[in-house]
């Protein structure tokens, strides 16, 4: 049921409480902060933006890469799998299930070592070190975690369905607080078409659109439970806004727990939680 959002597996499944995802942010307490988990992600979706981007893809298959990500660092330490190969799995995966051809994997690699060399450098000053047997096997791991549910509704099509008599600047600036609100959980939490709301009602602040409100104040869905989404992505925002990248990130991965390789290069010790272990 792909189509229907309240009878798919991501409603089912995979929208989770506020104090769940805070418990998978403190998985990792011993050595890294709440705020340093979100940094992380915040680093980490701007990677995964950077590696779909170059590699000339939809944002929706970028969107899927990312919400794959959180799901699986939500249930799992980061010393599990490497987030570095983490990210270019997901970015592998997402391609193929949103139908826009599967990446050539070696294409991928040699990608994801160039953006590392060029614009993440300051993030690793080793080679990326990963091959496509590291990729597969990462991937079984990543569809083993989400029991194969692979079907991510994201908040673009009903954003683009209530922005029709909005008006295009109205509609631009709420596709881009979306693409924005990837660097926090709320698609963990909440349901992609009250996300949509709470980035056109932003927008509509943002431009003063008083037919926008109009339209709002017209809603049968509570206007509270919009701007609780609101003040979500406004502290998204206030945390990014004080995060220095490339001075903070250096420190932040030399305190995050690392996995670790066996002799023959797979991935050892990767015992990795399924979303039984949410409930």
């Amino acid at each position: 049921m792909a189509g229907n959002f309240w009878k798919s597996s991501h409603y089912g499944q995979w929208i989770i409480s506020e104090e769940r995802v805070l418990e998978g942010h403190e998985r990792d307490s011993k050595s890294l902060s709440v705020d340093d988990v979100k940094k992380l992600h915040i680093f980490f979706a701007n990677f995964i933006q950077a590696l779909g981007e170059t590699n000339k893809l939809r944002q929706q298959v970028i969107a899927t890469a990312t919400v794959y990500f959180k799901r699986f660092y939500i249930l799992n330490s980061f010393k599990s799998i490497d987030p570095f190969l983490m990210a270019p799995t997901c970015i592998f995966l997402a391609s193929k299930v949103e139908e826009c051809g599967p990446i050539p994997i070696q294409r991928l690699i040699t990608v994801c070592s160039s953006l590392i060399k060029s614009k993440f450098n300051f993030a690793m000053t080793n080679d990326f070190l990963y091959r496509p047997q590291h990729v597969l096997e990462c991937e079984f791991y990543l569809l083993e975690m989400m029991d194969c549910c692979l079907i991510v509704h994201q908040p673009y099509r009903p954003l683009t369905t209530y922005a029709e008599s909005l008006g295009p600047e109205v509609l631009n600036t709420a596709w881009h607080i979306i693409n924005d609100t990837l660097r926090c959980d709320i698609i963990l939490t909440h349901p992609p078409y009250l996300i949509a709301l709470s980035a056109l009602h932003m927008s509509s602040v943002i431009h003063n659109n008083d037919n926008a409100m109009k339209w709002f104040s017209e809603l049968t869905i509570s206007i509270e439970k919009i701007t609780q989404v609101s003040q979500q992505i406004i502290q998204l925002y206030e945390l990014w806004r004080g995060f220095e990248e490339k001075k903070e990130i250096p420190g932040i991965l030399f305190r995050m727990p690392r996995p670790r390789m066996s002799h023959s290069g797979s991935l050892a010790g990767s015992r990795c939680s399924t979303p039984s272990g949410m409930r």
